[in-house]
């Protein structure tokens, strides 16, 4: 069976995709297309098929049997034209856009798959606006550049297209052909900016030693704000601010975003867990190990940068300890395990709410400080001979190019222990568990101390967030066991006055002239009905962590800190 896709704009600046599928080769009687629900590595499920108008056949009878689900009736001898049109005016590295300029394709959101398991060759036929010179994409070309084939859907899905006029710029890595489209206005260095990639490509591409890729496409949307990166087997989409470029800060930032994206070509798109792949497209693809894909990729981000001289190790270690402060600050990293909020991304990570901080704990940032924990087990265990690179090398060698297939949290468990020993507690405490994690042993033994810098401080605080427009003093936020939460203010309250004073923006000011254990009156809005709530106030001091090296240390700590952050 075939299926070729013919995708044209006639009117882009209505933000429609007007796609013509060709099936050919079915044999049976009756075919049935079914449209995903979700994109890998976007765990949420979103519901592509919502933007479908018009789906029609001249050939043969078309029913409806589901929400991302049609059947056609099919004469056995004859192939099937299928159209169909799709508004898209969503712009995000995980849906489709389209206006008079560009447009951006993601797979899951354009096409159909067969609904059965036949195999099936898929050809993409692009008719863009003469306007559009560019087309950059990791699909094969099928003749010409705007013909392209996939040798499977999930290999369409996995790579997105992007049209319009593009800066393109070019560079290697290994040996790699890598492409940089860049889409939208943005005012940057081209030769800094290449440049910066490749060293960023280059230190990634250390890590396992072996690049999987043919060629490698960065497609790059500049916008007035932006929404992050998503990862693909040979490509990735990054949608960023057009101002980075001009902030040193941001600029560094958009890097370890390249970094983030680009070490996930091995960390989930070849290194995964078992679950990752095959894709249900109709359902949730279910695993507990995103602490492990997403996570170790975010500790691998900053590592990578600074290895590449993008940032340097100091920076990198600054950022391990605002990652712990980040964690330990957080009230849900007591409620939910690193594994359940994995298992849970679903309906908690893309669905945030106000008191998700209270409820949930982060796969990123905790994934990331597990990470930084047993690559300093390894190290230790190993007297400076290994370290986490050589765990993911592993993975990589013994799973994916050995086995073809991902891994157990039962088997990721067990090649670690080959490396850093036993880790029963490890994983019942810190991964499956809620327990507050002891640093003090991983960091002793690399000769640094986790300092922090509240300590002793008794701040006055309720324990809210706060959103401050107009004078206006909106509760945004309400911290689990404070003082807030406790006497009952809500998120949405406005306060609008302490005791006597009227509030003009500077709650904190009031708030710093009181006292443990005073007793306050607040005046709150809430939903339009004027409340008094009595409180007590409480010392209220969030932590605020800092990695410092230890002023003496033998010369055994000094080789295993070197191992850590320079000699890998």
């Amino acid at each position: 069976m075939k299926f070729t896709y013919t995708i044209s704009f006639p009117e882009p600046q209505t933000h429609y995709i007007e796609v013509s599928l060709h099936i050919s080769g079915h044999k049976k009687n009756q075919v049935d297309l079914k449209m995903p629900v979700w994109t890998p590595g976007s765990y949420l499920v979103r519901e592509f098929s919502r933007h479908i108008e018009r789906l029609e056949s001249k050939d043969v009878s078309v029913k409806k049997l589901a929400k991302n689900h049609w059947s056609f009736k099919a004469d056995t001898e004859k192939d099937i034209e299928v159209i169909y049109k799709i508004y898209a005016y969503e712009m995000s590295v995980r849906t489709s856009f389209v206006d008079s300029d560009m447009a951006l394709l993601n797979g899951a959101s354009v096409f159909f798959r067969n609904a059965t398991s036949l195999p099936a060759e898929y050809e993409v036929v692009i008719k863009a606006p003469k306007e559009w010179k560019q087309i950059n994409t990791s699909l094969k070309e099928s003749g010409d550049e705007w013909k392209r084939k996939a040798e499977n859907f999930d290999e369409l899905v996995d790579s997105p297209i992007l049209l319009g006029n593009q800066s393109v710029y070019k560079f290697d890595v290994s040996g790699v052909p890598h492409t940089v489209a860049m889409a939208g206005e943005a005012e940057y260095d081209p030769k800094r900016l290449v440049e910066d990639m490749q060293k960023v490509c280059t230190s990634a591409s250390k890590i396992i030693g072996e690049h999987p890729c043919k060629d490698y496409t960065f497609i790059v949307i500049n916008a007035s704000s932006g929404s992050g990166g998503l990862e693909h087997a040979n490509s990735c989409v990054l949608h960023t601010s057009r101002t980075v470029y001009n902030n040193e800060g941001q600029y560094k930032n958009f890097l370890g975003l390249v970094a983030h994206e680009y070490f996930h070509l091995w960390n989930v798109k070849r290194i995964r867990p078992i679950e990752l792949g095959p894709f249900d497209y109709d359902n949730e693809n279910y695993t507990t190990m995103l602490w492990l894909s997403e996570g170790f990729t975010s500790y691998y981000d900053d590592l990578i940068c600074s290895k590449a001289g993008v940032i340097t190790p100091e920076r990198f270690i600054e950022i391990s300890g605002s990652n712990i402060t980040n964690i330990e600050n957080t009230p849900g990293s007591k409620v939910q395990s690193v594994a359940d909020a994995s298992f849970d991304a679903w309906i908690k990570y893309y669905r945030a709410n106000e008191n998700s901080q209270n409820a949930t704990s982060n796969y990123y940032t905790k994934g990331s400080v597990i990470a930084l924990l047993l690559d300093l087990q390894i190290i230790a265990n190993s007297n400076g001979q290994k370290c986490l690179d050589d765990l993911m090398k592993l993975l990589y060698t013994k799973y994916y190019k050995g086995k073809g297939r991902g891994f157990t949290q039962q088997e990721f468990k067990s090649e670690a222990e080959t490396l850093a020993g036993n880790l029963d507690l490890f994983f019942a405490n810190y991964i499956n568990g809620t327990a507050t994690i002891d640093y003090k042993p991983y960091f002793d033994k690399i000769g640094i101390q986790l300092v922090n810098l509240n300590e002793g401080k008794k701040e006055i605080g309720l324990g809210v967030g706060i959103n401050q427009s107009s004078n206006r003093t909106i509760v945004s936020s309400v911290v689990r066991n404070s003082p807030a939460w406790k006497y009952g203010i809500n998120v949405n309250d406005e306060i609008l006055a302490i005791d006597s004073s009227r509030l003009n923006g500077d709650l904190p000011q009031i708030l710093a002239a009181k006292k443990p254990d005073d007793e306050i009156q607040l005046i709150v809005n809430r939903d339009g009905v004027i409340k008094q709530l009595k409180l007590t106030l409480e010392p209220y001091t969030n932590f605020s962590y800092r990695l410092e090296r230890k002023p003496e240390i033998d010369e055994q700590k000094n080789v295993l800190f070197n191992k850590w952050i320079i000699n890998r």
